[in-house]
């Protein structure tokens, strides 16, 4: 099933935030529908640095196609500010399609951008963005594509004028709405009571950021259609790691840890080594 024909379903879709095949996969067998690769999520590992623009658009790219070869979930890829005007915004809608991407989100900072829960954010001109969209709707490939159109506005200045521009980006061909870190209850509400069917809402839940932290049933009453966790995984595994390193630093072994990880059989059954080198067998040189 297309993302497009899922989000027609009135059930709300939940989409966990993933940044490498391994990730991918372990999200595919929780049993999700869709994924949410996270731009914050890749600046995290890949770089060890906040999300403040450092990731660029092919190692984005190069991401998105390991984990389509990884799961055939549809996978909703964070664009960023589409890496510069409207023709790099076609750009990396051309290169994020090819890797296997089924919607992009793009949004209407400054280049380089920031994390949307991060203060002192700027905004490009609303009828700069409205550009971007609709080069991106020019370039995509496919109508099944779907362009997320995310506005920092709430911030910067104010949920009204976040709401005049999210108007204008609807108008421009937007698939989906993404109004980015609502601070309140009532700021959500008043989003979903503006906009809910007309377009597909989404939801952004960060950890310790602006929006308060709501389960996918209670943003489902409201009338949000998506929502993702972008780097809430990370953060998992971020605290997991700190505590095995500093537990091996001072225990000079992985025994005093062996209960919170896999050994060496429990993580090849998780990666599927077994399935993969029967396989690989069948590949292998006939008998003599």
């Amino acid at each position: 099933m297309s993302l497009r024909t899922r989000l027609q379903e009135p059930r709300i879709l939940t989409a966990p935030g993933v940044y490498d095949g391994l990730t991918a996969a372990i999200a595919t067998e929780a049993g999700f529908e869709a994924l949410y690769l996270s731009g914050a999520a890749v600046a995290y590992t890949r770089l060890g640095r906040p999300d403040i623009g450092l990731s660029t658009a092919s190692e984005m790219a190069d991401t998105m196609a390991l984990i389509a070869d990884r799961t055939g979930l549809p996978v909703i890829i964070d664009a960023d500010t589409g890496f510069g005007n409207a023709l790099n915004a076609q750009r990396t809608m051309r290169q994020y399609e090819r890797a296997g991407a089924s919607a992009l989100q793009v949004e209407d900072q400054t280049y380089p951008k920031r994390c949307g829960h991060l203060a002192d954010k700027s905004l490009i001109p609303a009828v700069e963005m409205v550009g971007k969209l609709s080069a991106m709707a020019d370039a995509r490939h496919s109508d099944e594509t779907l362009i997320i159109a995310r506005t920092d506005a709430v911030a910067v200045e104010g949920i009204e004028a976040a709401f005049d521009r999210a108007e204008r980006y609807i108008e421009a061909g937007a698939d989906v709405l993404f109004i980015e870190a609502l601070r309140s209850a009532d700021e959500m509400r008043a989003a979903t009571e503006r906009f809910a069917g007309r377009i597909p809402l989404l939801a952004n839940m960060v950890e310790g950021g602006a929006t308060p932290i709501s389960s996918s049933g209670d943003l489902e009453k409201m009338g949000f259609s998506i929502v993702i966790f972008p780097g809430g995984v990370v953060r998992a595994l971020a605290r997991t790691a700190q505590d095995y390193y500093a537990s091996l630093q001072a225990n000079g072994s992985n025994r005093p840890f062996a209960g919170r990880m896999f050994d060496f059989d429990g993580l090849n059954a998780v990666i599927g080594t077994p399935e993969m080198l029967e396989k690989g067998s069948k590949y292998g040189p006939a008998d003599a």
